[in-house]
């Protein structure tokens, strides 16, 4: 299985996924800079990670979207390549049109970087795949964009994945780091091959930092390349 990491000016949390990759996952992992294009179909996995591209100026994404590099993830997208965004990641998706709806300032307009619980709500993406539906997982968040919004929310109801809640599973406004509208922490594309998330899977995918609950989104990915390369070959 090929991954790949982009990398941004300002990028930060690139080593960080590579890492959880190639050396916690196996995956055969590369760098791709955002000067760089690739062939759609070069990689199984896409993955924009963390950190503050090009100095989050406009905002978060904003200027990242335009990187050469883009017009290759998007095509891929196009393909039916994964995509993961993580935190300035969804960010970027979201300029890009890749996914819907903005991700603004956090509510209250500081930034918080601290452990949240979250509830898995939807277990049949593949990047979901591992976890039970409705499992209360607990991962990083380091964000003070991180406020989704979407006007339409009735249309993404079933594209919504994680959504903020309290260490019992509730959905409250208590646990709501950010304003998010719904309690949303991540969403899917319209196919489900584009996935962007505020928390940090790649913080959280060794017991060694305190939790491992994260490392079931990069399983979740290996298992359905493992199975949609298993139904090619049937």
């Amino acid at each position: 299985m090929k991954a790949a990491v982009v990398v941004f000016p300002g990028s930060n949390c690139d080593k960080d996924t590579f890492y959880v990759l190639k050396y916690v996952m196996g995956f055969d992992c590369y760098y791709v800079f955002h000067k760089d294009h690739f062939y759609e179909k070069e990689f199984d996995l896409i993955v924009l990670p963390g950190g503050f591209s090009y100095g989050d100026y406009l905002r978060a994404g904003a200027i990242a979207r335009f990187s050469p590099v883009m017009r290759s993830v998007s095509k891929a997208a196009e393909n039916g390549v994964l995509i993961v965004g993580i935190c300035n990641g969804f960010q970027i998706l979201t300029e890009a049109g890749l996914l819907p709806g903005v991700l603004m300032k956090n509510k209250d307009l500081r930034f918080h970087c601290h452990d949240v619980y979250l509830r898995v709500d939807n277990n049949k993406t593949p990047f979901t795949l591992a976890y039970s539906e409705g499992e209360v997982i607990k991962m990083n968040i380091a964000h003070g964009e991180g406020n989704y919004y979407f006007d339409h929310c009735k249309e993404i109801e079933d594209k919504i994945v994680l959504r903020y809640c309290d260490r019992n599973g509730n959905i409250t406004e208590d646990s709501n780091p950010n304003g998010s509208v719904l309690n949303i922490a991540g969403i899917v594309s319209k196919n489900g091959n584009v996935f962007g998330l505020m928390p940090h899977p790649e913080r959280c995918s060794e017991k060694l930092l305190g939790s491992d609950n994260g490392k079931k989104i990069f399983e979740s990915v290996a298992l359905y390349l493992e199975r949609r390369k298993d139904h090619a070959f049937a």
